[in-house]
């Protein structure tokens, strides 16, 4: 009897080891670590939560967007994002192009909203082209 029980708790711990490792696999935010440490484009967005932050990883930068939801013609979207970066060392050497590649990413998901680079992303922008 004592055998059949600790087959049993053998089992149990095993699944459980199991389901643990395939959640930690699945997990977002590892995700989003492995596509800043390659160098990848990775956008982490929960649509269906408005409050939550949306995070993206280009070039090995990561930046996070505030969404803003607002009205339009015909319904509540989303029609603000403000985009920072979490550390501004990490924007050397992007380009505009790389800045408006990001711009329309985000714009495919949130078609109504106006995306604002915040420092120093903006001085990027607001910069003559030569």
């Amino acid at each position: 009897m004592v055998i059949i029980l600790f087959r049993i708790l053998i089992l149990i711990a095993l699944v459980f080891l199991v389901y643990t490792w395939i959640q930690y696999l699945r997990k977002p935010e590892r995700r989003l670590q492995i596509a800043k440490e390659s160098n990848e484009f990775f956008l982490l967005n929960d649509n269906n939560n408005n409050k939550k932050n949306l995070q993206l990883v280009y070039k090995g930068c990561l930046f996070e967007g505030e969404k803003y939801l607002g009205t339009t013609e015909e319904s509540f979207e989303v029609v603000d994002i403000h985009v920072t970066v979490r550390d501004s060392i990490e924007l050397r050497g992007f380009t505009r192009d790389d800045l408006y590649f990001l711009e329309k990413e985000i714009l495919l998901l949130y078609p109504y909203a106006k995306v604002t680079w915040k420092h120093p992303i903006n001085q990027l922008i607001l910069t003559d082209m030569e």
